[in-house]
């Protein structure tokens, strides 16, 4: 997505580490860089606007439940690879394997 405006911050980067934005996961350097271009990109503000809605509705519906340890390590280890640029199974790794 492009708004088609030249940026300093290019939108498809911005989209791209959003939600690394919404959660307050990058240098503050870049997070003045994104709320820069938020200010001036309405296209991208309005994504954001959603994305934040998405997440504040989840955790209020969702957000008292448990996780199962096993899951979770599970779902961090598919983040630190896909952070790491190392190449993701294509299978459902949160699935449990089946038994012998």
């Amino acid at each position: 997505m492009s708004c088609g405006e030249p940026h300093e911050t290019d939108c498809s980067e911005v989209l791209d580490h959003l939600y690394e934005f919404l959660d307050s996961e990058m240098p503050d350097i870049d997070r003045d860089k994104f709320q820069h271009h938020f200010e001036e990109c309405s296209p991208c503000l309005e994504k954001y606007g959603l994305e934040q809605a998405v997440k504040k509705l989840v955790k209020r519906c969702c957000g008292h439940d448990d996780v199962p340890a096993d899951l979770r390590a599970k779902v961090m280890g598919r983040i630190d690879l896909i952070r790491s640029g190392q190449t993701v199974p294509e299978h459902d790794v949160t699935a449990t394997a089946p038994e012998s």
